[in-house]
């Protein structure tokens, strides 16, 4: 039978349980995930910390004593000096008033005796969700949805920063998000009831770049018929985002610069200095400390406007990701295109998170917009999915007949031990060796997963 996923924006917390006894996770997993968006589980100090560095958690759950004689208290100084905002809730069969003192003093969020109150655990599980919800209401990107690990630090630094006045620079790779991560910095800071304009500094010469923010005067030159305010001056009190600013010429560097440090714009052709009060968010593709050692970028206009300097990562290193953004842009699509669909078979899916989507998030937006116009009924299919991501083989210009696929399969003439071994050597590079994500693209749980790379030696 086909299987298919509904897509929901979910705000339900993700736990790993570190626990070596797996009956004892098992019981864990089937009491309390209903209420939550995932349940991991590891048996290691070692691999909980490994897990936690790649995947987006919520809550630990760990056991006081581990395999091979761990400490759990070990483990939580270790989670929280690597994760010091990740609550860990410590697990034992032996409890005492000294162990539990421990336990607070070493900073647990809560400490339990097994056998579990299993009405006390989902009630701190409703209470983070609760939690959860109200410190995303602080600060919201929309469109830019992401429980990774790298994507949570940078909006942390981006909550911290964005009350203030202080430049941001934001680097990434075309597609990342970077308009939409400055609009949000933009909307959660004091000049939100103000402008927020955008200028792409790659799109124009030098001269129209110059009047497009600084403004001219009626006459500067030809086509001046009257007096034109630019984005500083319709700006003021607000923030404006320069947009690919790797690309400005040198010269503007130099203009840019001296108005940025005293806030004095003067229009092309014009004897009348206008004082302004701008907040200046910058982004690039470019590597501009790269273009700063080789000349091509001013080293003081770079340190002026990377006051704090965010990198969004590409959403090849984000897969976990994949799917709440999808169901994200599919609601966006069917709104905009009149559509009802809600869902997508598993093995579409699939084949979306495994994609290196090289144009990141804006590719995705555009796939799912594809997708729905293309799709004849009310569930997203592979034969929805653009060839270009979903590679179909030609021969000739022809779709191959499945004799001539099975002829130039790479796998054929293969056992099937060794295709499988194939198969998962490659899931687990295309996802740089999450095992996680590279069980959830291959179907199979964890634990078969971690036998098969054992048996296969991957």
């Amino acid at each position: 039978m086909r299987r298919e996923l509904t897509l929901v924006m979910n705000s339900k917390p993700t736990i790993l349980v570190v626990d070596p006894d797996r009956e004892h996770v098992l019981v864990l997993r089937e009491a309390i995930e209903d209420r939550c968006a995932g349940v991991w589980s590891a048996e290691r100090s070692e691999e909980a910390l490994e897990f936690l560095d790649r995947q987006a958690i919520d809550l630990v759950l760990a056991e006081w004593n581990l395999a091979g004689g761990e400490s759990g208290l070990a483990f939580l100084d270790q989670t929280h000096a690597m994760h010091p905002n990740i609550p860990v809730i410590l697990m034992t069969g032996a409890a005492t008033i000294d162990a539990c003192k421990e336990a607070i003093r070493h900073g647990a969020a809560d400490y339990l005796v097994k056998p579990l109150n299993l009405d006390e655990l989902r009630g701190f599980i409703a209470r983070l969700a609760r939690q959860q919800r109200r410190q995303g209401s602080d600060f919201v990107f929309e469109g830019v949805l992401s429980r990774s690990p790298a994507m949570q630090r940078i909006f942390h630094i981006l909550r911290r920063v964005s009350p203030t006045d202080i430049t941001i620079l934001i680097e990434g790779e075309s597609g990342t998000g970077k308009e939409l991560t400055a609009r949000a910095i933009h909307a959660n800071s004091p000049r939100r009831d103000k402008l927020f304009r955008p200028i792409n500094c790659a799109g124009f010469t030098e001269s129209l770049l110059e009047s497009e923010l600084f403004g001219h005067a009626k006459g500067a030159f030809t086509g001046a018929a009257s007096d034109r305010k630019g984005l500083f001056e319709v700006a003021d009190k607000g923030t404006l985002f320069l947009d690919e600013i790797g690309d400005m010429p040198q010269a503007m560097q130099a203009k840019l610069l001296r108005v940025l440090e005293d806030g004095v714009v003067l229009p092309v052709g014009s004897n009348k200095p206008s004082k302004v009060d701008v907040r200046v968010i910058s982004a690039t593709n470019h590597d501009l400390a790269k273009l700063v050692e080789e000349k091509k970028f001013r080293q003081d206009l770079y340190f002026r406007i990377k006051g704090v300097s965010v990198v969004l990562p590409p959403l090849r290193q984000r897969r976990e990701d994949i799917e709440e953004m999808f169901g994200y842009f599919l609601k966006q699509a069917c709104e905009d295109l009149g559509r009802d669909i809600h869902r997508i078979t598993e093995p579409a899916m699939n084949i979306l998170v495994s994609y290196h989507w090289p144009g990141n998030i804006r590719q995705l937006r555009h796939t799912v917009r594809t997708m729905v116009v293309l799709c004849d009924g009310d569930t997203l299919d592979v034969e929805d999915i653009p060839l270009d991501i979903h590679h179909i083989k030609r021969l000739s210009g022809q779709i191959q007949t499945p004799a001539q696929a099975a002829a130039s399969s790479p796998t054929a003439g293969l056992s099937l031990e060794e295709v499988e071994k194939r198969h998962i050597a490659e899931t687990l590079t295309i996802v740089e060796g999450n095992r996680a994500e590279a069980a959830k693209i291959l179907n199979i749980g964890e634990r078969t997963l971690y036998r098969k790379i054992k048996e296969y030696g991957l």
